[in-house]
């Protein structure tokens, strides 16, 4: 494990999270009616949560452990290790869904749903973060 890659992107996932801050819209409406706003918050998620992937998948390819064969199996290893606690995974894998759908179906992204994120989920992201520091700050091989 590279203790130095991890604290980037942890910082690059920081960074995401504080422009999502920057730019949440005061409501729904806003942001169905700014199409670069919802480009500016819906591009920021989606890299918050591959960052936290690579993260995840980073950190398990320097154990014994089994390679996840999907994002969110990551966050279930990442538990399973100690890294994140239950409710961090579960707020990680719901993350993912949302990257899935952001990613894949852009033209059917439900705004409320985004809104809602902005307004109430970027503290798992925090979380996230604030776990796996604890984790990399644990472990001697990280220094």
């Amino acid at each position: 494990m590279d203790p130095v890659i991890l604290r980037e992107k942890l910082e690059s996932l920081r960074r995401c999270i504080a422009r999502v801050e920057a730019k949440r819209p005061a409501s729904v409406a806003e942001l169905e009616s700014d199409l670069d706003l919802q480009d500016i918050v819906v591009l920021n998620l989606t890299r918050a949560v591959q960052l936290c992937v690579d993260i995840g998948t980073h950190l398990i390819s320097s154990t014994e452990s089994t390679a996840p064969r999907s994002m969110g199996e990551v966050f279930i290893a990442l538990e399973g290790l100690g890294a994140i606690s239950q409710e961090t995974t579960a707020a990680m894998r719901r993350a993912v869904g949302f990257r899935n759908v952001a990613v894949h179906n852009y033209d059917v992204i439900n705004w409320a749903i985004v809104h809602a994120i902005s307004q109430r989920h970027l503290g798992d992201f925090h979380q996230f973060a604030r776990e796996v520091s604890r984790k990399l700050e644990g472990d001697p091989m990280a220094r």
